[in-house]
């Protein structure tokens, strides 16, 4: 058994998400592990090296986790021949740049999303991947989390029958910042700063919707900024300039050419009293289940209680105790962590991958249709994206 070396630029991992979801939980994990494991036995260990513009806060990351590269300077990273990887977790807005300028270097690349703020950004980078020949991804995690799986599982089986529709429900409270401190970072709530519900959500619930439930057709969505004024990291007050929740239906084509139809509610001005921060409510012809982030719960058609309207007696049914629990039948490693080994092999063995660039702006597709759809109070239809 041999074991072989990959490269990885890894920029903008000092934010929350790059920091905790991509390095800690993957690249570090993978490496503790031992690497990635490849179809004919072989290991394949990631050698990162962390490029952020703070050079103090960068070596503080690499050295609390034994990572022994870093740097400030992009450019000369991607000019060394032996890091043929990208990864990207910074700022939406330069993301398109920093990954044309990537796949200029010919270094496969990978990131989270948004891929870009608007479509036609979107389409330009996924079409210069294409044409490049180069491997690409953009960070499709919740289709990994373990709670979907259960319910996709669900879905394979037949056990919807003719699925009718899903109930996505997503958020909490996001503390302005003047009585608490805030938990999320300001610019999230500045639309110049490439903040909003709508960008940052869309993207994930088009590919949750697209694999799971059915292809987009059209949406019709609401946007709101409920909480006007927040407060910022240093303590001082700030115009929030972007959408803090929105509320949108979407026409699907289900798997089997039958419409489902979809609502989604996300707010960070919601206070939480549902099973977890975000669950899919789906009913179908033959069952029902609610999934959250690890957990599902179904109820099938012949165990499907016969609750009475009376508005003049206490409900004395417990609908939650009604339901189901799909066990564990596997260990459930972390979902961006599974996504890195299926693009690692991706990448060294050519395993087929499906969470592509062309993917990614499919999300970005969904934003702009809902934003569309918000400015001009209408439905919006959703066609196939040519890429």
């Amino acid at each position: 058994m041999a074991t072989q070396r990959l490269g990885i630029i890894m920029h903008g991992v000092t934010g929350r998400m790059g920091m905790n979801q991509h390095l800690i939980r993957s690249i570090v994990a993978i490496r503790n592990q031992g690497g990635v494991t490849l179809s004919n036995g072989d290991k394949v260990m990631p050698d990162p090296i962390l490029i952020g513009r703070n050079a103090e806060k960068i070596a503080a990351l690499a050295k609390a986790h034994g990572i022994e590269r870093w740097g400030t300077d992009l450019d000369k990273a991607l000019e060394d021949k032996d890091d043929t990887v990208f990864f990207d977790a910074g700022t939406t807005q330069m993301r398109p740049t920093l990954l044309a300028k990537a796949i200029r270097a010919g270094k496969h690349v990978y990131c989270e999303k948004p891929i870009a703020t608007n479509l036609n950004e979107a389409v330009e980078i996924a079409r210069l991947a294409q044409k490049s020949g180069l491997k690409h991804g953009a960070v499709q995690d919740k289709l990994f989390l373990p709670g979907l799986r259960k319910l996709d599982m669900l879905r394979r089986a037949g056990f919807f029958g003719r699925m009718l529709s899903v109930r996505l429900e997503f958020g909490y409270w996001v503390f302005e910042g003047d009585l608490q401190p805030i938990q999320r970072p300001s610019w999230n709530y500045r639309k110049e700063d490439g903040g909003g519900m709508i960008l940052d959500m869309m993207c994930h619930w088009r590919y949750v919707l697209d694999n799971l439930f059915g292809e987009v057709k059209s949406v019709s969505c609401i946007g709101a900024t409920h909480i006007p004024e927040r407060w910022d990291e240093d303590g001082k007050p700030y115009k929030a300039t972007a959408d803090d929740a929105a509320y949108a239906t979407a026409e699907l084509i289900g798997h089997n050419g039958e419409p489902v139809i979809a609502q989604m509610n996300m707010s960070w001005a919601t206070r939480v009293r549902r099973d977890d921060l975000v669950t899919f409510h789906v009913d179908g012809t033959h069952g029902s289940a609610v999934a959250g982030l690890t957990s599902c719960r179904a109820q099938s058609r012949v165990t499907t209680p016969r609750p009475v309207w009376n508005p003049d007696e206490k409900q004395m049914m417990n609908f939650f105790d009604q339901w189901q629990e799909v066990p564990d039948t596997q260990v459930y490693d972390n979902g961006f962590k599974i996504q890195w080994e299926h693009f690692i092999r991706h990448v060294v063995e050519n395993e087929p991958y499906r969470w592509t660039l062309p993917e990614g702006a499919k999300g970005v597709q969904l934003v702009e249709a809902a934003l569309q759809s918000w400015k001009e109070r209408r439905w919006v239809d959703v066609p196939a994206l040519a890429v």
